[in-house]
């Protein structure tokens, strides 16, 4: 029932709007506090972090609730942050509010997730998973560059405040269009630990960590990159927000057919981008035709790195879905974390010019991981056949 899907796509454009709405604006942001832009950062990679730290022991608590009563809990909280932080209140509130829904993000994915692929056949279920997380594409193209381009316009605080209304909205639509889903059998959380020993599994939790960490090392800093290193203003990174999100829609529609025919092609190819993109960057220089098509690439490439993580690690344990998501969920805001650090602390001391490369180092140790996976399912497949 793609219905379904789509209910907990909506809810993710809510998820993404407040998790990675600030990114346009953290430049106003370090002004308005006086504060330099790698401390404006932390507002990102602290969310990212408390998802990380308590993200699969949150969805393991909440795995036997109803999951509407779970999703419309999560969206409230999120509904709150919006509100509270489009106040502009001390920096030291606004850290804490930004932190609260960071407890239930992961909570929420692998909830809509496990919802959207409740009533379809198995061969449908990437393909229902893929519309859930196109809620990160649709964010990027619409409410992420609305907020940033109102922000120019306006105050960072506006950007909230479109926060606040697409979470008011989910809120309703899950309400009103979702029926109570109580869990029918809950699984015993010995049975789900189980994974965390699985040779596989831990190799692909290590191939969406280094992942994300090369994607978010210059993505976190998307518009102080764009300003500094190649001379846009904030209503021109907007726009470039936009194209980002627009051609990012058309490429999770895209990895969700390639999903279904092979996971690992389909994860390594947009993987890819993360060891292309710093190279083209590099030599786009200031050519403003050239960084629009650079960028255009970079939001094809991009955009799935959720999608494709999930998925991949999923594909090693296919019997802990739920939880093997919010793992996926978890340590990929823990490399949004270390590559928000990590770009931040490049920015300090080289130049925000240089975070691509650092996107280039931990692309290649993705690709190790995909690599040593490989191997080790080939070993296993050689033990097996030889004990029959």
């Amino acid at each position: 029932m793609k219905k379904f899907a789509y209910i907990g796509c909506l809810g993710f454009i809510a998820v993404i709007t407040t998790e990675f709405g600030v990114i346009g604006i953290l430049p106003q942001i370090a002004e308005h506090y006086k504060i330099s832009i790698d401390k404006a950062g932390y507002l990102l990679s602290a969310f990212a972090l408390i998802i990380a730290l308590t993200g699969p022991f949150m969805t393991l608590l909440t795995s036997g609730f109803d999951r509407r009563k779970v999703m419309l809990t999560a969206i409230s909280i999120f509904l709150i942050t919006g509100i509270v932080s489009s106040l502009s209140p001390p920096f030291w509130l606004l850290m804490i509010v930004r932190i609260l829904p960071a407890f239930l993000q992961p909570v929420y994915i692998a909830t809509a997730l496990s919802v959207a692929i409740s009533k379809v056949d198995k061969k449908y279920e990437n393909q229902m998973m893929s519309i859930v997380f196109s809620g990160v594409a649709i964010a990027m193209v619409t409410t992420v560059p609305f907020a940033t381009w109102l922000s120019s316009l306006y105050s960072w605080e506006s950007s909230f405040i479109v926060q606040t209304i697409v979470s008011l909205i989910a809120l309703f639509v899950i309400y009103f269009s979702l029926p109570p889903i109580p869990v029918k059998e809950k699984k015993s959380y010995g049975s789900q630990l189980t994974i965390l020993v699985q040779p596989t599994f831990i190799i692909s939790t290590a191939m969406n960590f280094f992942m994300i960490t090369a994607w978010f090392s210059t993505y976190s800093y998307f518009a102080d990159y764009l300003n500094k290193a190649k001379g846009m203003d904030m209503t021109m990174i907007s726009y470039m927000l936009f194209l980002f999100g627009i051609i990012g829609v058309f490429a999770n529609w895209v990895a969700g057919k390639m999903l279904g025919k092979s996971i690992v092609k389909t994860t390594a190819f947009f993987l890819s981008g993360t060891i292309l993109i710093p190279v083209l960057l590099y030599f786009s220089e200031e050519n403003f035709v050239a960084n629009i098509l650079v960028i255009g690439i970079w939001g094809f490439l991009y955009s799935p790195s959720f999608l494709n993580a999930s998925t991949y690690m999923i594909s090693s344990v296919p019997q802990s879905m739920e939880f093997a998501n919010s793992l996926a969920t978890s340590f990929g805001n823990l490399g949004v974390t270390l590559g928000t650090t990590l770009g931040g602390f490049m920015i300090v001391n080289k130049g925000v010019e240089y975070n691509p490369w650092i996107s280039l180092v931990f692309g290649v140790l993705a690709f190790l991981m995909i690599i040593l996976r490989k191997i080790v399912e080939k070993k296993h497949k050689t033990l097996q056949l030889c004990k029959e």
